[in-house]
């Protein structure tokens, strides 16, 4: 094999590829990214036996063929050179060696044999639709941040998606919570989507389409079977495993008797929040709420600190409470509210809140009070 790549789309296709490697990998072939030249484009392939990753650029092929490399290295050497440069990746010249050659820089990098690279079978025909980027971005973005980090727990840590109806309504939903906080997105459902299974798309696959979503203005093409994912954006394909399990009856986690609210201006209760939270432990990261008339303060301490409060104009027009929030917790879910103001549905300090957007409403957080 043989080619000639501009760096900044030899860059482009690296930085997908080596996302996917793990940066340890007891199967050495796992480190390395695949690299075949067919026609005049390149092929790059990078899996971790879990989700696989292949991406097509054109190039100037010389001599077709396939070769693989480490998949750090080599980004990390397409990132040092010079923009704009030409890049040649040669590996006939020795078995077992790709050159680069970029101007004056010459680098010789050990390769692996082709036929021990995994293949991450095709996931078997299953429902495909498509959906805009802008709308798959937004429902990644409500719920991601929820997704448990908890292995024991295996079954929360991903986005379950589904197709359902609220209010009569169908939509295809995202959800995830991790036991102190659930978030709830929905768009549209996308032609095809009507009959498709409920799954689990894993927190690494969800961070990497997301990554690739930056980049993309069109719409995706999504395949979803029992097993697998599959998400086609322009150049490059994403295959991932899905989670095996069972996704718990989150619906009735959604208090339906809170019935206190609570209007505040976003941008004022999220600055408000983070700046209390500072004196807060690191641990407990506790923030207290202290509602009383169209007033809330906001208050946070520490043993070895001291203490912060913080007042703010709110609309309320129920009788006086306190509940207590993880500040984190709350910040994340502040963020995720894009309209200028957000709607807390309060029933006592015990008891789970609801917090909505006002300016959409198919967005739906449930976050857990603490002691405080």
């Amino acid at each position: 094999m043989k080619v000639t790549i501009e760096r900044a789309a030899l860059l482009k296709a690296l930085a997908h590829a080596q996302s996917v490697v793990e940066r340890r990998n007891t199967i050495p072939i796992l480190a390395n990214v695949r690299l075949s030249a067919e026609g005049s484009s390149l092929s790059l392939t990078a899996t971790d036996m879990d989700l696989s990753i292949v991406e097509q650029t054109e190039v100037a092929v010389t001599s077709p063929g396939s070769t693989t490399a480490p998949a750090h290295m080599l980004y990390d050497i397409a990132r040092k050179l010079p923009e704009g440069a030409q890049v040649e990746l040669d590996a006939t010249t020795k078995e077992g060696q790709l050159t680069l050659r970029a101007g004056r820089s010459t680098f010789s990098l050990a390769s692996l044999p082709v036929d021990e690279f995994p293949v991450l079978a095709q996931s078997e025909s299953g429902h495909t639709f498509t959906v805009a980027a802008r709308d798959l971005r937004s429902l990644i973005d409500r719920a991601r941040f929820a997704i448990s980090t908890e292995e024991t727990r295996y079954y929360l840590n991903g986005i379950y998606l589904h197709p359902t109806e609220n209010e009569g309504v169908a939509v295809l939903r995202a959800v995830a919570t991790d036991g102190h906080r659930l978030a709830r997105g929905e768009i549209p459902p996308p032609d095809g989507a009507a009959g498709m299974p409920g799954v689990i798309v894993p927190r690494k696959t969800v961070a990497e389409v997301r990554k690739l979503l930056d980049d993309a203005s069109d719409d995706v093409q999504v395949t979803v079977s029992e097993t697998k994912i599959r998400f086609a954006l322009g150049p490059v394909e994403l295959t991932s495993k899905l989670i095996d399990g069972t996704f718990p009856e989150y619906q009735r986690v959604i208090p339906q008797g809170n019935d206190k609210t609570l209007a505040v201006d976003c941008q004022s209760f999220r600055e408000a929040v983070d700046r209390v939270a500072t004196i807060s432990t690191e641990k407990s990261r506790a923030v207290k709420l202290a509602i009383n008339g169209n007033t809330v303060t906001l208050s946070a301490s520490s043993t070895d600190s001291g203490t912060a409060n913080e007042e703010l104009e709110v609309e309320y027009g129920s009788e006086a409470m306190e509940i207590g929030f993880n500040a984190r917790y709350l910040l994340d879910i502040a963020q995720q509210i894009e309209g200028d103001t957000a709607e807390l549905s309060l029933a006592d300090g015990a008891a789970p809140t609801i917090i909505r957007d006002q300016a959409d409403a198919s967005a739906l957080y449930v976050l857990m009070p603490m002691r405080v």
